[in-house]
């Protein structure tokens, strides 16, 4: 009989599975004229303020919000400060 910390055969194929996390900094919305306009160095504009935490996504799932850090490597990264409700609930 496998221990309650040891996961089973299904468990260990489910953990396995790959999941896509996106970080998503902010929105912005444009006309289509003012995306036409856009060419390098525009700076396009977020409602986002960098007071706010950016939200991170599972599989095009809201599950968690984080502050954006930079880690080893001059790497981006994001630490998370809160998972969101309905996501932390299913667990």
């Amino acid at each position: 009989m496998a221990s309650e910390t040891s996961p089973t055969g299904q468990q260990q194929a489910v953990y396995n599975v790959p999941v896509e996390i996106a970080v998503v900094l902010g929105k912005a919305n444009l006309r289509v004229n003012q995306l036409l306009k856009l060419g390098r160095g525009a700076v396009v504009e977020l409602e986002q303020k960098t007071s706010q935490p950016v939200e991170i996504y599972a599989n095009d799932i809201l599950v968690a919000r984080g502050e954006v850090v930079i880690t080893q490597g001059d790497k981006i990264g994001v630490t998370l400060t809160e998972l969101v409700k309905s996501y932390n609930q299913a667990r």
